[in-house]
């Protein structure tokens, strides 16, 4: 099992032709790739009692996303306005005051020794505002130091949220060596560290313990970097975009569900890491570039099922 713990909220799409409410958030719609890619995973999300709540809970309940876990919040849902241009591209405004998602109390968190957790996955603004992300975070710690998963954030940034790039700096180098596993798109990294390269910071990071570091390039594909110091470069699948959103979140659930087909999900984690060969970590990005692909070419965040990646990846099986 798969734990993704971060933000559910409603994603209020703006477009030339009106708006439409959908859910999202990004620990969200990893969850959700993951569920439709077959993996079974449990959502560690606080929800609110009200009605953009309760469509959350419909929506994720039926993508077989586990609920057992999550806290129903008597504060209301966090909304993000998605404002697409004419290419698809979208900006954002957050409405986060006082809402769920952030509210965070240890004694709402489980204990995942025991439980059958192989990963536990976390990112965005789940890790970035107050005064929840401090508990998350002492989550990360408690579980990097047990070694019983596999350790995963997703950096995500929201500069148009959380201005402060020295304090960001000071967030990301403190939460970093907690994970096993980070991702970050270049766009990211461009923000956070505008007179570093990317290979730069990878590599910082592969000196701070961080076993697989991955950065998303958009249209000019993706980097990883490997446990034994091998970069991999996959170019992005060629596809119709149609719009941008939950594109990086389903690269995320992709990477992490082929890991976990591989069985490099798990105790001892950076053993399971070190173990993937150099093919598996192609493989294991072109099925993450695939998942992205392919819900670049749908409106909203839409991941696909397993079915439709395997007839992409492997035609006439």
């Amino acid at each position: 099992m798969i734990v993704v713990a971060g933000e559910a909220l409603i994603d209020l799409v703006v477009t030339a032709e009106g708006e439409r409410a959908v859910p999202g958030g990004s620990p969200a719609n990893v969850a959700v790739t993951l569920a439709r890619l077959d993996q079974q995973v449990r959502l560690l999300a606080r929800l609110g009692a009200d009605e953009y709540g309760r469509q959350l809970a419909e929506h994720l309940s039926a993508n077989r996303v586990e609920l057992d876990w999550a806290v129903r919040a008597t504060e209301p849902t966090s909304v993000a306005v998605a404002t697409l241009n004419d290419s698809g591209q979208a900006s954002y405004e957050f409405r986060l005051a006082g809402t769920a998602d952030w509210q965070w109390t240890p004694q709402e968190l489980p204990e995942l020794a025991g439980s059958p957790a192989t990963a536990l996955h976390t990112g965005s603004l789940a890790l970035a505002l107050a005064p929840g992300a401090r508990v998350l975070e002492d989550l990360l710690a408690r579980e990097r130091r047990r070694d019983g998963l596999t350790v995963s954030i997703d950096l995500n940034l929201r500069p148009s949220i959380v201005t402060d790039r020295a304090a960001e700096q000071a967030r990301v180098r403190r939460q970093v060596p907690l994970a096993n596993l980070v991702k970050a798109s270049d766009e990211d990294l461009a923000w956070l560290y505008p007179d570093r390269s990317v290979g730069d910071v990878m590599a910082e990071w592969r000196d701070a313990g961080v076993s697989c570091a991955v950065v998303t390039r958009g249209g000019d594909g993706v980097w990883l970097l490997a446990p034994n110091g091998s970069l991999h470069e996959q170019p992005a699948v060629p596809t119709t975009v149609v719009d941008t959103v939950g594109a990086g979140d389903s690269f995320t659930g992709g990477l992490l569900a082929a890991l976990a087909d591989l069985d490099a999900l798990g105790d001892r984690p950076a053993d399971r890491l070190a173990a993937v060969t150099e093919s598996q970590w192609e493989a294991v990005l072109r099925q993450a570039a695939t998942v992205a692909a392919i819900t670049c070419g749908r409106r909203g965040a839409d991941p696909p099922l397993r079915a439709e990646v395997d007839a992409i990846l492997h035609p006439g099986s």
